[in-house]
């Protein structure tokens, strides 16, 4: 099992960006998966996550309304379209896979997930 995050990089506040996290080896609708993010000197933090079968996505109110997840089954890629970025928004963002078959702490108690990719940074300035 492999995730990859890619597409961080350096954006002015009120910009967008694109984040893909490429799955491999394991077939991606049989797991939620979810966006962390972890800024310097904080916990991390959930950001959003899609169901298994139906990737339904659910969001932390933190981000609701501008940050939107999607499932591409075909080409394995869990998306994170970011929108309306603030610097507070400046963080590591990460992808990771739900171990089991559903929740018991809840998707943003971090000992859910089995798997985590290495994370790529995001920087919110002018």
């Amino acid at each position: 099992v492999q995730l990859q995050a890619s597409g961080g990089g350096l954006v002015q506040p009120g910009g967008s960006l694109r984040l893909s996290c490429a799955a491999s080896g394991f077939i991606l609708d049989l797991y939620a998966m979810s966006w962390f993010r972890q800024a310097p000197g904080k916990e991390r933090e959930g950001l959003a996550w899609v169901d298994s079968g139906d990737g339904k996505p659910h969001y932390a109110d933190s981000v609701k309304g501008r940050f939107r997840i999607s499932r591409d089954k075909t080409r394995k890629v869990v998306t994170l379209q970011m929108d309306s970025l603030e610097p507070e928004d400046t963080a590591v963002y990460l992808c990771a896979r739900r171990g089991g078959m559903s929740w018991y702490r809840g998707p943003w108690d971090i000992d859910e997930y089995d798997y985590w990719g290495k994370g790529t940074l995001v920087t919110v300035s002018s």
